[in-house]
């Protein structure tokens, strides 16, 4: 992490969701752009995978990494947008217990002042136990641009959820 962060580390997974990457047909670029990134601010990548667009499968994924304390933090790539086999918005919502409007708010915020096809992104955010999971486009110029949007904050975020962070400073801004 950045030195505002010290030695606190975030297990992440990483999720494909792309029913030609699943078939071995269409490489994941995504994929390792978020671990890329992710392990440029200190991340540690616990899981990494890449399964096609059912909800079931989603689910099921979701569910495992969460409820076994796997990761700290999902990142699903894929699924976002309006064919009709992008149901990763759908599955997410389905498993959260708490649904965290202004990280995908903030995303599409931030990336509508690069392309108004932003706002076309239906990805969401939320926690299911000590597990924050966040929806990102399949594409790697999206997933960048959308990753950029919120990677300063994700750290903060997970500190709280992991109980690391019980109060704000009272210079807190």
């Amino acid at each position: 992490m950045n030195k505002k962060n010290n030695e606190f580390k975030i297990k992440t997974a990483i999720l494909t969701i792309s029913d030609k990457g699943a078939r071995g047909t269409r490489k994941d670029l995504s994929g390792p752009l978020i671990k890329e990134m992710m392990e440029n601010i200190g991340s540690v990548i616990v899981y990494e995978d890449i399964i096609a667009d059912e909800k079931s499968e989603i689910k099921k994924s979701l569910i495992e990494i969460s409820d076994k304390n796997t990761a700290d933090l999902i990142l699903t790539t894929g699924g976002t947008g309006f064919a009709t086999r992008d149901i990763t918005p759908e599955a997410t919502l389905e498993v959260i217990e708490k649904e965290v409007p202004g990280i995908p708010e903030k995303i599409r915020a931030d990336t509508m002042a690069i392309t108004p096809l932003a706002a076309l992104s239906r990805a969401r955010a939320g926690i299911r136990k000590k597990t924050l999971i966040i929806n990102f486009p399949g594409s790697p110029k999206a997933v960048r641009e959308c990753l950029e949007a919120v990677i300063d904050i994700i750290p903060h975020g997970v500190k709280i959820l992991k109980g690391d962070i019980t109060e704000h400073q009272p210079n807190h801004k």
